[in-house]
């Protein structure tokens, strides 16, 4: 087979536009990069990667789907690849730890770490909850592992066993901080971070869509002069995803939403809804009207919920219908639409589903369906986006 060059991975420069090859990136993480398809920086990796490759700590004003994902693999995997450990340590003693808040999330991180670094020796491994504790300490004490990522609660498990010995962590990654708050996982996040070695002794990168006192607080508490990078949420929500607000009365909303699958056929689609027995019903629904979908909820059992992104990535199933903590873990390209078939409570919600699409400079299509249900959450939706809303008939 002939050997991988840097002449291989041929990108024309384009004028306001960085290419990963102009930041020196080891060969094999450069034919990584290359064979996902992937040749120009995103906003927030041109601004991220000059800063995490040179050491310095890092926070992050990111929504889902801006490429914050890669910026911190690339600086991870670098890192490891160029100070190469002068001597073999003990199975369990990660290098690299990133914190998730979610299975699905941690598990998504996982394997981009390990398609990006398919060509080099760096061995990636997730730990999260809901999945079997015993196989997952078996592969912790098969060999030594260079990053671990992990739920907190599960990661809390197997320190309080001793198959975790987080003392040699060189770069530590929270991601999604401010889920965390929301979730209840800062006190467990904080024990962790003490595990590590101080923050003088270590390199911390932060993400948090977004940065309120709170997360403030938790990021100046865990990072050393860190440089702060935004990529704010009207960049995101509004460059690259089409918004459309359909009125539609709440008893009209199912048949309406199977009129557009069937007149428009959406080439993949994820399907918001806000409790778990809507979801399902929801799902019967369109089963019952001859749309195959899959459910993703909190409590369809975890096995299931894998097996389900993994059809979704490869377009066995186009269409999922789901609640926003199963939704939190879809990180898949190629999504163009997102419906919100009930209006979130949260307009950070919005934000955070409508970035499933228009991923990494991609198009897409958001539509919200307003009923008389949802109507009253729409004024603070457009103070959060800083822009008022149009509604309008379904326009097909």
């Amino acid at each position: 087979m002939t050997e991988w060059k840097l002449d291989d991975f041929d990108v024309t420069p384009e004028e306001g536009k960085d290419r990963f090859q102009d930041f020196a990136l080891p060969l094999p993480l450069l034919r990584g990069i290359h064979e996902l398809g992937y040749q120009f920086c995103t906003p927030i990796q041109s601004a991220v990667l000059p800063l995490s490759l040179a050491d310095y700590d890092v926070t992050g004003q990111a929504q889902t789907g801006t490429g914050k994902t890669a910026a911190f693999l690339i600086t991870i995997l670098t890192h490891c690849f160029e100070n190469p450990l002068e001597h073999t340590v003990d199975p369990g003693c990660p290098r690299a730890l990133v914190l998730a808040p979610t299975r699905e999330l941690a598990l998504q991180i996982e394997g981009d770490a390990k398609a990006l670094g398919r060509y080099m020796e760096e061995r990636t491994l997730a730990v999260v909850g809901g999945m079997d504790l015993q196989r997952q300490k078996d592969k912790l004490h098969a060999k030594p592992v260079d990053l671990l990522v992990a739920t907190p609660g599960r990661l809390i498990d197997f320190i309080n066993r001793r198959d975790v010995n987080l003392r040699h962590v060189e770069i530590l990654v929270i991601d999604e901080a401010d889920r965390m708050l929301d979730m209840g996982f800062v006190p467990d996040v904080r024990r962790i971070v003490y595990q590590t070695p101080p923050k003088r002794k270590r390199q911390t990168l932060f993400f948090s869509a977004t940065f309120n006192d709170d997360v403030m607080r938790l990021a100046q508490s865990w990072t050393l002069e860190p440089e702060h990078v935004a990529i704010t949420p009207e960049q995101v929500t509004t460059d690259r995803v089409e918004q459309k607000f359909w009125l539609v009365s709440a008893d009209r909303k199912a048949k309406k939403l199977v009129e557009f699958i069937k007149k428009t056929n959406p080439e993949r689609m994820l399907i918001f809804a806000n409790r778990r027995d809507q979801t399902h019903e929801l799902y019967r629904y369109l089963t019952k009207n001859g749309i195959e979908c899959e459910p993703l909820a909190g409590d369809v059992p975890q096995r299931k919920r894998l097996s389900t992104l993994n059809r979704f990535k490869d377009g066995s199933v186009r269409y999922i219908v789901a609640t926003d903590v199963a939704g939190r873990g879809i990180h898949v390209d190629g999504i163009s639409h997102v419906v919100n078939y009930d209006l979130p409570e949260d307009s950070e919600d919005y934000v955070h589903r409508i970035g499933r699409t228009g991923r990494a400079g991609a198009e897409g299509i958001s539509i919200s369906f307003v009923s008389e249900d949802d109507a009253f959450n729409l004024p603070e939706l457009e103070k959060y986006l800083g822009k008022p809303i149009a509604c309008m008939q379904p326009d097909f």
